[in-house]
């Protein structure tokens, strides 16, 4: 792949890439807002500071087979580093934290990225049997 700048890309992909999810408001007012399913991208919402295909630095946490988190980041070969979450929640926010900020990686990531594994470790819990998954709140009945 030629390299490219990460602005240029994100001119190109930002109106449509096959990541892009459209959801329509209910009223005229509101507008639609988009959302973007692709790896890398913490928040899934569609802007360039979250994108994951427009930045050569990214930062990405999901759930494994085995009910675990794993954590990935982008190398300069286009490759990537995948290091296990398999500790405790404090010592794994610890990893997190020093893998983004102390490593001057992507230091505005950081919250998203400990918002992200707090998500997929809630949902982990869930799948592993250890607590109840939370009922969804659907407004008056």
């Amino acid at each position: 792949m030629v390299a490219a700048a990460d602005s240029l890309v994100w001119e190109i992909v930002k109106n449509n890439n096959s990541f892009m999810r459209k959801k329509s408001g209910r009223t005229s007012r509101s507008g639609s807002v988009r959302f973007s399913v692709e790896p890398g991208n913490l928040t899934s919402m569609s802007t360039y500071k979250y994108s994951g295909l427009a930045n050569s630095k990214t930062i990405d946490i999901s759930s494994t087979d085995d009910n675990r988190a794993a954590l990935t980041l982008k190398t300069k070969k286009g490759g990537k580093a995948a290091i296990a979450l398999n500790k405790p929640f404090r010592r794994t926010a610890k990893t997190i934290t020093g893998q983004t900020a102390d490593k001057y990686y992507r230091s505005d990531l950081k919250s998203a990225a400990l918002a992200k594994y707090s998500a997929v470790y809630r949902g982990n819990r869930a799948a592993k049997g250890v607590k109840k998954a939370q009922p969804i709140k659907r407004g008056r009945a």
